[in-house]
């Protein structure tokens, strides 16, 4: 264009000149404002490590027991939440525990912001309680130990709330969620529904060229070098270690992306990122007790799920002894916790559906498409979606029976049929599921699982190799004084410390961004340069990745053919042909128990009234439907409170909607032949009952197909004509 007509370039060289100085004035003020901002965010840090129980809660909160005075000892601590201004909690409802996840970071990512998991939960009128921790352990504390604390902080929220129509819902974020499996295990008394979110309970599950954190302890050699860390850190193992391992899993944001929006948005993001920081640069320590069960029994041997896990009191821990509903939150994003490991152990310990409900359990799933690891717990769109639903729908969930169902959630519009059932925005739905759902999510070869296990071997002849030759004289060699450099020269600290300390360097750059702020000239939106300096940071980005992604791929190709080689496998005691992973059989009394309840129930099968008969037939109608729909359960509430004489609990209404669905599955045909036999005599009631039947099922949809003929037969069993309306549905 230029050479065809050079007035052109003459016309547009003053203005590419203006362009040029009015980015460079821009840049060179943006690049002193990010040196503010990294300075701000080393004095957060150092004023965040003076406090003594420093946490990012957005909410004030009161003591309500200290873990330090339990016997044995433990370094956490129950609060109450105080409900923000102008929110109303209603103490008639069941409470919230959130217990935030000890993984490199302090305490209050699950009340982070307004929006959150406490927020929402509070919205939805449930008190709330929180369960976090100090940085430091106490001496000699173990993940036993804990779980007792915690079992204990549960107990007192009980107490706290005789009135409570439930026990409380617990939700523990990432590590905290395998706690809390493992806790509700042992006491399953204690808990209503428990959601896990982000929680790895399938240690070795994923989906090859995609899940490339589950072979770091088989490249590393197995857990020696976590023995390792924690002799040289004089028995403590520093949690920033954990944390950098979550950033060398996306080297692109780590080394770039997360510093080049802080710079090229300063204006507007430095605020937000500071608030990040906060919570991602609080490191907290673990005992070196504490880490080892960690890697040893949980990431690297995969011993929850295969039930291989023993309390100091010989206690086998096992989920199948959890008779609370269990609802799974992941995400295809998550790149730490995937659907696999997140969701395989539901594989790992049932044949099949059947044999879930044979255990009482109810077991609800929701996978998120792309939200990532931490987005789970900080996304406000997370949490006024799926967490809300959750919160509004505990009851739903408590009272749903036993079976694997997946939570889905449609947007509420002015087409939604009867929509002031539903609370917020979005409408829940929990739809039967079978385990051939989760095997489509991907799983391993059996070859893959003896690859895993071979590691896991490997992992504890290293470690003994470890303990034998090298532990004995490291411990003695390290002092406290070293222990403690060792501590502060941690790369991530000293990223924070060096722009944190009160040097004349800082201080100018702090004295030349407060004039900057005041003479601030951002360069405009379609300046070129600022064009292509996106560009220059998008190749840098995608430079990474590609990087990122090869070596991820050269990791796994490695781990697969060492641990895949016969010899290795050989030598360590893994023969070919062998299931590195066996179910765990039903016990013999476990079976026994089964039996006789079983034939309990059969004998009960002619026993109740108009309650039970209603019950009855919405569950005949509905299991044609296989879903359960949030509004049904309000149209149910309303129903129920409409009744004077009703005093059934929540819990009793529960153990009569179980025991009716166990009835229906047991024996079909004998349960609706009894119908006719336990109703009133006046038609009244009968009417009414049948009447409540049809709200509840027509709130969510039109009765219609299969549903429709189980809806005419219920009403003859009621000695009722269908209505004409019903019957053209």
């Amino acid at each position: 264009m230029f050479r065809d007509n050079p007035a052109n370039f003459g016309n547009a060289l003053p203005a590419l000149f203006a362009s040029a100085l009015e980015y460079l004035v821009d840049t060179g003020q943006r690049s002193v404002l990010f040196l503010d901002v990294m300075r701000r965010r080393g004095l957060q840090y150092r004023k965040h490590l003076l406090e003594t129980a420093p946490h990012v809660l957005d909410y004030e909160v009161e003591l309500i027991d200290d873990g330090r005075k339990l016997n044995p000892p433990v370094n956490y601590a129950l609060v109450r939440v105080a409900a923000p201004v102008g929110t109303e909690i209603d103490i008639r409802r069941r409470p919230f525990v959130v217990i935030d996840p000890r993984a490199g970071h302090g305490p209050g990512i699950g009340g982070f912001k307004a929006d959150s998991e406490i927020g929402v939960a509070m919205k939805a009128g449930h008190p709330c309680y929180f369960i976090g921790f100090l940085p430091d352990p106490v001496p000699g504390q173990r993940i036993e130990d804990i779980a007792k604390a915690e079992a204990k902080f549960v107990e007192e929220v009980i107490a706290l709330h005789p009135r409570a129509d439930g026990k409380p819902c617990v939700i523990g974020n990432c590590q905290a969620g395998w706690a809390l499996m493992i806790l509700a295990s042992l006491q399953p008394d204690l808990f209503g529904p428990i959601i896990i979110a982000g929680a790895p309970l399938s240690y070795w599950a994923g989906v090859r060229g995609q899940n490339p954190m589950r072979y770091s302890g088989g490249l590393l050699g197995g857990s020696w070098l976590t023995a390792l860390t924690s002799d040289l850190g004089g028995g403590k193992f520093d949690g920033a270690w954990l944390v950098q391992n979550f950033e060398n899993m996306n080297p692109s944001n780590t080394l770039w992306t997360k510093q080049y929006n802080v710079y090229s948005n300063v204006d507007t993001e430095a605020d937000r990122y500071l608030e990040f920081e906060r919570w991602w640069g609080g490191h907290v320590n673990l005992n070196a007790e504490e880490i080892q069960f960690i890697v040893d029994e949980l990431f690297i041997g995969n011993n929850l799920a295969a039930g291989r896990i023993k309390t100091a009191d010989g206690q086998v821990v096992d989920l199948r002894k959890i008779s609370s509903p269990i609802v799974v939150f992941c995400s295809k994003g998550d790149n730490i916790t995937p659907p696999q490991q997140a969701l395989g152990w539901i594989r790992d310990l049932y044949s099949d559906v059947d044999e879930i409900r044979a255990y009482g359990q109810t077991i609800v799933y929701t996978v998120h498409e792309t939200v990532g690891h931490l987005g789970i717990f900080v996304s406000g769109g997370v949490a006024k979606k799926e967490h809300s639903e959750f919160s509004s729908n505990i009851d739903l969930i408590d009272v749903l029976p036993p079976g694997l169902y997946e939570a889905t959630f449609e947007a509420k519009s002015a087409d939604t049929p009867n929509v002031e059932l539903a609370g917020g925005n979005w409408i829940m739905r929990c739809e039967q599921r079978t385990l051939d759902d989760i095997k489509a999510m991907g799983e391993n070869s059996a070859e893959d699982e003896r690859r895993f296990a071979t590691a896991a071997r490997v992992s504890e002849i290293n470690l003994a190799n470890y303990r034998k030759f090298v532990q004995p004289w490291l411990r003695a060699a390290v002092t406290p004084y070293l222990a403690e450099w060792m501590h502060k020269l941690h790369p991530l600290r000293m990223s924070y410390e060096v722009f944190g300390r009160n040097s004349a360097a800082m201080a100018t750059v702090a004295e030349a961004a407060d004039k900057i702020q005041k003479a601030r000239k951002p360069a405009r939106e379609d300046n070129p340069f600022v064009a292509f300096q996106e560009i220059i940071s998008k190749n840098i980005v995608n430079l990474l990745d590609r990087w990122r992604d090869s070596q991820e791929a050269f990791s796994e190709s490695v781990f697969l053919s060492v641990y895949g080689s016969p010899a290795l496998q050989a030598a360590v005691g893994v023969e070919p042909g062998q299931e590195a992973s066996p179910k765990q059989e039903m016990s013999f009394e476990h079976r026994k128990r089964l039996e006789a309840r079983i034939a309990e129930l059969k004998s009960q099968i002619g026993v109740g009234g108009l309650g039970e008969c209603v019950i009855r037939g919405l569950l005949y109608v509905g299991m044609a439907r296989g879903m359960v729909d949030e509004r049904s359960l309000e149209a149910l509430r309303r129903a129920r409170a409409s009744q004077t004489d009703s005093r059934l609990t929540l819990t009793q209404f529960k153990s009569i909607v179980r025991e009716q669905f166990f009835m229906l599955l047991l024996e079909p045909e004998a349960s609706l032949a009894a119908i006719p036999q336990l109703l009133p005599r006046g038609e009244d009631k009968r009417r009414a009952g049948l009447a409540a039947i049809r709200d509840v099922l027509s709130a969510s949809s039109e009765v219609s197909g299969e549903s429709a003929k189980r809806l005419d037969r219920v009403t003859e069993l009621f000695g009722l004509t269908a209505e004409p309306q019903a019957k053209a549905s």
